[in-house]
């Protein structure tokens, strides 16, 4: 057999590793983002998902557009059928914005403080203070050393999911700020990078992945009610229609009062009617059906 023969059937005997993947659905944690779905990805068992890192801007996680420049950081920790359930393991800001806040008239104030929560999860801040105006060194000192035991006071009287909101929504930047401004004022106060390097006890706040399911089957029956509702008015109107059409067919002539024969002869209520109605009454005149009520009402009434 001829080497480019027995290529080709060496090719043909080997398998499509594409068929055997499947996606599984990324979601946040439970507390506090109730197994939100965050991205998708691709794999061929459950094993290779887990200790993956996942990425996702805060803007499209909660909707804030403030923070478009705060990157959110997630790691897999276990799979539950087709979703992979993920924690979050910190956030880093993008370099450009940071290099946007520091001007050459201003005071920067780095530093890196580690702590241990409440409920024993080991964490590292990197906070970044810039201030108003130049300052000294002994004034940064100071200011640095504030911020330090801010956080360390703060990190432990609260459990790691507190401390998730409060940098969520800037408590935690807006305490730094009042105890800071003492010294000097300042423009900024935020956090360049936030590490999750240990974590302690979990808390089983929040739904369950179970009324998760539940709530999004919900979710999609209510979306399918509204078009039901349509549907049943509409037939309820053609009912209607053909109860009158009959009515009207099955009246005498001769039995019709000079107060019947008035109200015929009256133009019908088109103000009254449906878009649809005003529709099926064009199509029956051969008119056109586009534009809007309005217009429908004077191609109608000419």
């Amino acid at each position: 057999m001829a080497k480019g023969a027995v290529s080709r059937a060496a090719a043909r005997k080997q398998k499509d590793k594409w068929k055997s993947k499947r996606w599984y659905s990324i979601r946040a944690p439970r507390n506090p983002w109730s197994f939100k779905v965050i991205g998708e990805t691709l794999a061929e068992e459950d094993s290779q998902v887990v200790d993956r890192h996942y990425e996702v801007m805060q803007n499209e996680l909660d909707g804030d557009f403030s923070k478009m420049h705060v990157k959110i950081q997630f790691r897999v920790t276990e799979v539950v059928s087709k979703d992979a359930l993920t924690e979050f393991v910190g956030y880093d800001l993008m370099k450009d914005h940071v290099r946007r806040l520091v001007r050459r008239e201003r005071g920067k104030i780095d530093d890196t403080v580690d702590l241990v929560t409440k409920d024993g999860y080991y964490l590292r801040f990197k906070p970044l203070i810039i201030s108003r105006g130049r300052i000294k060194a002994s004034q940064k000192q100071q200011m640095r050393t504030i911020a330090r035991n801010t956080i360390l006071r703060i990190g432990a009287d609260s459990t790691w999911i507190e401390i998730q909101k409060s940098l969520f929504d800037g408590t935690l930047e807006n305490s730094m700020k009042d105890e800071v401004t003492k010294i000097q004022p300042v423009k900024n106060i935020l956090f360049r990078r936030v590490q999750l390097l240990q974590s302690g006890v979990v808390v089983d706040e929040g739904p369950t992945l179970d009324e998760i399911y539940e709530m999004e089957k919900s979710k999609e029956v209510t979306v399918e009610e509204p078009e039901s509702d349509v549907l049943v008015a509409a037939e309820a109107g053609a009912e209607i229609s053909e109860l009158i059409e009959e009515s009207i067919i099955e009246t005498p002539t001769d039995e019709v009062t000079p107060v019947e024969t008035s109200e015929k002869s009256e133009s019908p209520d088109y103000n009254s009617m449906t878009v649809a109605q005003l529709k099926d009454l064009l199509k029956e005149a051969s008119k056109p059906i586009s534009g809007k009520k309005a217009d429908l009402i004077a191609r109608l009434e000419e």
